[in-house]
Parts: structure tokens; sequence; C-alpha cells
């Protein structure tokens, strides 16, 4: 008979909770770390977080890192992470310097910004003078501090952590993010950068970084922006991001939200989106991935007004041992609502890819429109692609379909640029360039397509030999 021990919880003062057991500490190490610092934590000081906290570091302690035996993560292992000693980033007391930040769209063009370095707000890279008045954009902290009623509210109504290790895990040690509110009928013409660098501390023996930041984005009735959030890295380093993402699309408002992740080949990248769109909103969502030795995007969607409607796409390259897994349930709660969900990658060398994209109409969601594609092509014979496309309808008169495909260039194509005077390197890169470009056509902003075109094709023209 399996052992197990009696656990209880011991709260401190700053509202995280300390777990011990007869047989030692069951949580990972860099979590009880946060323990030592969690008097420095944003909010510490507010009664009504630190509770949330609290429970919700209970409720990880329960349950764990997400495993391979629950079906929702069948295909991707977490397990790493419980051996690298990750430290908090809020531990650093100094933030490391930086030449330069990093822009997907043209310099010269109008836009707010906040950049973020290793968690740390750097004020002198961040802009937002130019924002329409009454629209807030701020990190965590400064949101707490000058618009709590908001953050609680917002907090509140989305921070459900049942069956949610992942966002248990980031509600109990939020360390960071920023916020975003356009208030009703606001139109933010250009679009807001937030740029998220991580790895900036160099040297062999510089402790892995973990960092959990808390997304907010509320667009009220009738309102309008567009955010193009960047995760890059100053380093090869090994670190750890756990995000969760929460956005409020209100009744006749407009979201583009573009997600770019390109962390260090060494890093581990979670983010868990959810997002909630009321009567005849649209919200765009695109993300690109290229980085990240294992990353995930868990997206749970749902359209609960009639008239909703949600573009939701990628693109994805992967290559040597990376592996990206996107998964997804969006729900059609309400008649009339439609979605399109269309994903395209590539993979190289051993890496691996996941889809499991699942869509569900509730009963009395009538007329509903519900597309979903995945396509991957495989450039070695080592890629992989598990890929689990579902439908679950409940309701009379949609329209629903969905669809993977995955397999190798197409061989008259190939023959037949090189049959035209191309070697076979350029041959295959124009390829896949067009095969990817597909993808891009999802971006509604001209600029930020060009700079993802550019970087479809740097990948493309790096060596083959270095995807092995």
């Amino acid at each position: 008979m399996a052992r197990t021990s009696a656990r209880r919880l011991e709260p401190v003062s700053n509202g995280v909770s300390r777990m011990t057991t007869e047989a030692g500490a069951a949580l990972p190490s860099w979590v009880q770390r946060y323990q030592a610092v969690g008097d420095a934590l944003p909010g510490a000081d507010r009664p009504w977080l630190n509770a949330r906290r609290a429970e919700a570091l209970a409720a990880f302690a329960a349950s764990g890192l997400p495993t391979r035996r629950q079906e929702a993560w069948k295909y991707t292992d977490l397990k790493a992470l419980a051996s690298v000693p990750f430290a908090p980033a809020i531990e650093r007391a100094t933030v490391p310097a930086i030449d330069r930040v990093p822009t997907l769209l043209t310099d010269d063009e109008p836009l707010a910004r906040l950049v973020f370095v290793d968690g740390h707000l750097r004020p002198e890279w961040s802009a937002t003078a130019g924002l329409p008045e009454g629209v807030v954009l701020a990190d965590l902290v400064t949101a707490l501090a000058r618009h709590e009623p908001l953050v609680e509210h917002w907090l509140g109504e989305r921070d459900g952590i049942a069956g949610r290790s992942m966002v248990a895990l980031n509600a109990a040690l939020m360390d960071g993010g920023y916020v975003i509110w356009v208030p009703r009928g606001t139109i933010v013409d250009a679009p807001i950068e937030i740029t998220l660098l991580s790895g900036a501390a160099r040297g062999a023996h510089t402790t892995p970084l973990v960092h959990h930041p808390r997304i907010l984005v509320v667009i009220e009735d009738g309102a309008e922006a567009t955010l193009v959030e960047h995760w890059a890295a100053c380093s090869d380093a090994t670190y750890f991001n756990n995000v969760v993402a929460d956005v409020q699309v209100g009744a006749g408002a407009r979201l583009r939200h573009y997600r770019i992740q390109e962390e260090s080949v060494e890093a581990y990248h979670v983010t868990t989106l959810r997002a909630d769109l009321g009567r005849d909103a649209r919200y765009e969502a695109f993300s690109f991935s290229t980085g990240a030795r294992l990353s995930r995007l868990d997206a749970e969607i749902s359209l609960t007004g009639t008239g909703a409607s949600l573009g939701f796409g990628g693109a994805f390259l992967m290559r040597g041992r990376q592996h990206c897994d996107t998964t997804s349930v969006i729900d059609h709660r309400v008649p009339h609502t439609a979605c399109r969900e269309v994903f395209k990658g590539t993979l190289d060398g051993q890496a691996r890819g996941v889809f499991q994209g699942r869509i569900v109409v509730h009963p009395g969601a009538d007329k509903t429109d519900g597309q979903q594609s995945c396509r991957t092509l495989l450039l070695s014979d080592g890629a992989e692609i598990d890929a689990k496309p579902e439908l679950e309808i409940y309701a009379d008169d949609v329209k629903c379909s969905h669809g993977a495909t995955a397999g190798q260039l197409d061989a008259n194509a190939l023959f037949f640029l090189r049959s035209r005077g191309l070697d076979e390197t350029t041959a295959r890169r124009l390829l896949i360039e067009a095969f990817l470009s597909d993808a891009l056509d999802e971006i509604s902003l001209p600029a930020l397509r060009g700079r993802l075109t550019e970087r479809i094709e740097g990948w493309m023209r790096e060596p083959r030999e270095d995807r092995e």
C-alpha cells in the first residue's frame, strides 16, 4: 500500500502559506523560496490579495505540477521543472543593464509601450504619455497602487483556480505583469507594445529565474485596441515564465492581440490565456512561436454574447529538441457566434509539436459557425506532431468543421522549382515561406506582419545542421 503523508498549511504574515509534511517539504524548492520574499510581492500589504494567494497555494500544493496522466497534458511533460533550482525573479536586488530594446514595429510608428527586464519594469524604455484620456496602461505594482478596485474586481472575476494548477501557481506567486484598461467607447489608434525580456543576467553561475506575470486586459463596450506582446531573450539562459493572461472584450468592442514568443532555447514558457467575448465583440488572437526549450499556450476562450466572433491562430517554427504545445478550448455559449482557428507549423530536427483544439457548442447555441484546422510541415524524420482536433456539439443548425494534416514538402513542387534553376536549399526555403505566409495573413497590422516575415526568412536561412 502506498504511504501518504499528512499535510498542513501554516499561513505566514504575507498570506503566502507554508506547507510541511511528515516526510519533509512537498513543494518544489523554488516555490518554497517565495516564502522568504513574500513581503516583496505586489500587494503584500493587502489582506484580500493575501487571502487569495494562500488559497491558490493550497490548491497548487494539493495538485502539484501537471502530469501526463492528465488528458490535457498527455503530450507535454513538465517534470523537468521540478529539478531546476529556480530562484524568484523578485529576489534580484539590481536589474542588469541592457544595450537596447527590440521592437516588432517600425521605429517611427507612434505607440505606447512597457518594457520589462527579468520581470522588472524599466521606465526609461517605457512610454505611455500618448494614450487617450482614461486609458490605463501600467505594470501590476502601479495598477495596484492607483487602480486597486479595478484590479481587485477583475482578479475576482477571472481568478478561477479549480483544476488549473498552473493558474493556481501564478495566483499564489504572481510577482509582476501589467494591466490594460480601455474605457467604454475609447479608440486607441496606435498599437500598444509590451516587451518582456528575460535572461539579462549572464554567466555560468547565474541562478535560473522563475517569473509569474499576471496580465489583465479589459476592453470595455465599444472600445478598440491593438496589443503586441513580445516575449524575448537577452541570452541563452535557463529560466521559466509562467504567465496567466485574462482578457475581457466588451459588447461591440474589438481587440487585436498578437503574442510573439522568442524565448531562450533553454527556457520554459507556459501561458494560460483566458478570454471572454461579449455581444458583437471581435477578438483577434495570434501567436507566433520560435523560442523556448518547452512552450505551451493553454487557451480558454468563451463567446458569451450573441454575435461575438473570434479569430484564433498562429504559426510555430521549432528545431533541435524544442517542444511547442498549443491547447485550446473554445466555448460557444449563445446563438450566432463564430470562430476561425488556424495554426500552421514547421518542425525540424527532433522537434515536437502538439495541437489540441476543442470547439464546444453548448445547448441553445444555434447558428454557431466554428472552423478549426492545423497544418504542419515535418522537415526531418525525427520531427513529430501530435494533433487532436475535437468538436463537441450540443445544438442544432450549426456549421462546424475541424481537421489536422501533417506531411513533408511537396516533392513535385520541389522538383518544379529545381527544374527552373533553383538549388535545393533555396527551393525548400521558398516553399516553406509560402506555406507559413498564409498564417501571417491573419495579422491585420502591416508592420508586424513584415517583421514576422523577416523572422521566418531568417529561420530558414540558418544551416540545417544546426537544427539537428
